[in-house]
């Protein structure tokens, strides 16, 4: 199983925004050019990540965006699942798509929940904090 770029790169900006915002907002091409992300597709999951009200955007000169509360109350699974499409380990747990047919007949079906349920709550157990200090520890943003 693998996330997409959009969750790869979601988690990235958001480390970037958190390291370098200091209560200013920041503007989306700084985050694309010290990440090296490509600055539609960062609009794209910024407007997201707003919805989400992950984030909050600030217009004019000097504007950017913001977190939209502490990085220790952003947990790395909220900023995935706003930006992804839903874990599902399989395609037959997809509930877009009709959900499991069988879950009673299904031996493998428990398998699969169990999964998606602890990959869901290892991102939850991680902040966009606990990446930050990481990231300063580290004197990077990857």
């Amino acid at each position: 199983m693998r996330l997409s770029t959009r969750a790869q790169y979601a988690v990235r900006a958001m480390v970037d925004l958190s390291l370098h915002s200091g209560g200013r907002p920041v503007a989306l091409r700084d985050i694309a050019e010290r990440e090296d992300i490509p600055l539609n597709y960062l609009e794209q999951l910024f407007n997201r990540l707003r919805r989400g009200r992950i984030v909050e955007s600030v217009r004019g000169p000097g504007g950017g965006y913001l977190l939209a509360r502490e990085s220790a109350a952003i947990r790395v699974g909220e900023i995935v699942a706003t930006v992804e499409e839903p874990l599902t380990p399989v395609s037959c747990m997809d509930e877009k798509k009709g959900g499991c047919t069988r879950p009673e007949a299904c031996t493998t079906h428990n398998v699969w929940q169990m999964l998606g349920e602890r990959i869901r709550g290892f991102l939850d157990s991680i902040t966009l904090e606990d990446l930050t200090r990481e990231a300063r520890r580290r004197g990077s943003t990857e």
